[in-house]
């Protein structure tokens, strides 16, 4: 199963700090082999780092209904390009492994799957995904991912897990073929 880095216990955060949750690694950690992704270390970005937003561009990337640039807040720093990059080789190198579902880290401005701030020079209220998460929705659709804290709500743990049985069952049949 993939997961965030950070949700594992790994200081990746921008501010060399975790997010490690011990509820998501009693309740699935005795079922899965976590296999751990924190696409800003793995693009090349420090720990501690300057902290990134998503800015809304004409010229960026797919994130939910709008384009948009990955940047530092304070030196505007564009990540964009690194990150698209690294994302599709990082997919490919996920594909292969066969996963049974992801978790991901909420509000990340890479990994948020629903409601990731978005900047913008209008001063409007925006909202996007993640350009990891959006990555890995687009590229593997039938994949169960869920955001973390999505997973503290026993209903939705229990639909998740089955969603990610249901996945492993078909990839074995297949694999099998």
């Amino acid at each position: 199963m993939g997961v965030s880095r950070c949700l594992v216990g790994d200081a990746v955060r921008y501010d060399g700090a975790h997010k490690r949750d011990a509820q998501l690694l009693e309740t699935l950690g005795p079922y899965v082999e976590w296999v751990p992704v924190c696409p800003e270390v793995e693009i090349g970005m420090g720990t501690p780092r300057e902290p990134i937003q998503l800015i809304v561009a004409a010229d960026g990337v797919t994130s939910g209904r709008h384009r948009v640039r990955l940047v530092e807040v304070s030196s505007g720093r564009d990540w964009t390009d690194a990150m698209d990059v690294w994302r599709r080789e990082r997919l490919r190198e996920l594909s292969n492994a066969q996963l049974a579902g992801y978790v991901l880290k909420q509000d990340s401005p890479s990994c948020g799957i629903d409601n990731v701030r978005i900047a913008a020079s209008d001063d409007a209220s925006h909202t996007g995904r993640g350009l990891f998460a959006q990555a890995l929705l687009d590229a593997m659709p039938d994949l169960p991912i869920e955001e973390e804290g999505r997973l503290h709500d026993r209903s939705v743990r229990e639909d998740f897990l089955e969603r990610v049985r249901a996945h492993h069952r078909k990839s074995c049949l297949w694999k099998d073929r």
